[in-house]
């Protein structure tokens, strides 16, 4: 029996590793990484993707795509100079932002190609859930007009088979912030607050729709990536009844058309405020640093009938990483997210 890897990795402003032509910025410039150059992100960054040796690498916040940049050539650049096996890269829709969706493989273990689904649709926009890279139309606020709804940064749809045969489709996603950024004051930063949980929201009842038309058509799905959001991890869940992540994941009765993740799961299921952590922040007005479950790796009832082994690399909470100091060390200069795994066991 064999194992096929995948990872999600929000590496945080990747872009600005790279000039215009993908080269490596190997040098004693600043990183957007407080206090970490750019080189010393690269060579952590080396480490992690060699010692996550991964046969599929979801990519959020990757290197830009313009007119005067390539994600392909700079990650690939990248691959090259760590001499990863997951050395061809790929993107689907360009993002709006300097933040790409990319996906890093081993073309030796997989074949992937962009494969999005639903309609274009026109100006208006479409309440059938049309392609990512178009608009949905969904009444946000329950007065029956419908707002519409964009991507920033649309999800990447994959069509992937193994060298074993075996088929599955992907989706990488990258879910618009909660975060007020730009407000002042407190009743401003509550109403932008709420506004953008109305359209995380909304991207995810966006994505259910997608992830519901594969289950219903019996094929292997695996959703993951950033989805900033998270089982109780803000005041505002309580208001709108559920999170993104619950959503994408299916509360709907039959099982048949539920996705699986075990670290959302633990989530809901805490009482005492346990659960797992991806990503870690500094505060400065409280001098502290936060940590929150933000990225997801989330499997169709069939591949989890396989029993996947999980791991989210975090320096701290996961001991064989922490008993590898430079890896420690590297997770925490690379990134503020840590790298998510599932290991999916073929032939079974």
């Amino acid at each position: 029996m064999t194992r096929l890897r995948l990872a999600t990795y929000n590496v945080e402003w990747f872009n600005n590793l790279f000039d215009d032509h993908g080269r490596l910025l190997d040098d004693h410039g600043p990183s957007a990484r407080y206090q970490v150059t750019r080189g010393e992100q690269l060579a952590a960054l080396g480490i992690v993707f060699t010692a996550l040796d991964a046969d599929g690498i979801l990519i959020i916040e990757a290197p830009d795509t313009n007119g005067k940049r390539s994600t392909v050539k700079a990650l690939e650049r990248f691959a090259a100079t760590v001499g990863l096996r997951a050395r061809k890269a790929l993107i689907g829709f360009p993002s709006e932002t300097e933040q790409e969706i990319a996906f890093l493989y081993d073309p030796d273990r997989l074949t992937v190609r962009h494969d999005p689904k639903g309609a274009a649709t026109t100006s208006h926009g479409s309440t059938e859930a049309p392609r990512f890279d178009t608009i949905f139309r969904y009444d946000l606020d329950a007065d029956n007009i419908s707002e519409t709804v964009r991507f920033s940064k649309p999800p990447l749809e994959l069509a992937i088979t193994t060298a074993q045969g075996s088929e599955l489709r992907v989706i990488g996603v990258h879910a618009k912030s909660k975060n007020p950024y730009g407000a002042v004051g407190r009743e401003a930063q509550i109403r932008l607050s709420i506004e953008n949980r109305r359209k995380q929201l909304a991207q995810c009842l966006w994505l259910r729709e997608r992830v519901e038309g594969h289950l219903q058509a019996g094929e292997s799905l695996i959703v993951l990536g950033d989805f900033n959001d998270g089982p109780g991890i803000d005041e505002f869940e309580k208001l709108f009844g559920h999170s993104g992540v619950e959503i994408v994941l299916g509360t709907a009765p039959d099982p048949a058309l539920h996705l699986t993740d075990p670290h959302a799961a633990m989530a809901l299921q805490s009482r005492v405020g346990l659960a797992p952590t991806t990503a870690r922040f500094y505060l400065a007005p409280q001098k502290r640093f936060f940590e929150a479950l933000l990225d997801f790796v989330m499997v169709s009832p069939d591949l989890a009938a396989r029993n996947p082994d999980w791991r989210i690399w975090h320096p701290f909470n996961d001991p064989a990483v922490t008993a590898v100091p430079e890896l420690r060390e590297a997770l925490l200069q690379a990134s503020d997210h840590f790298p998510v795994t599932v290991d999916l066991p073929e032939g079974v």
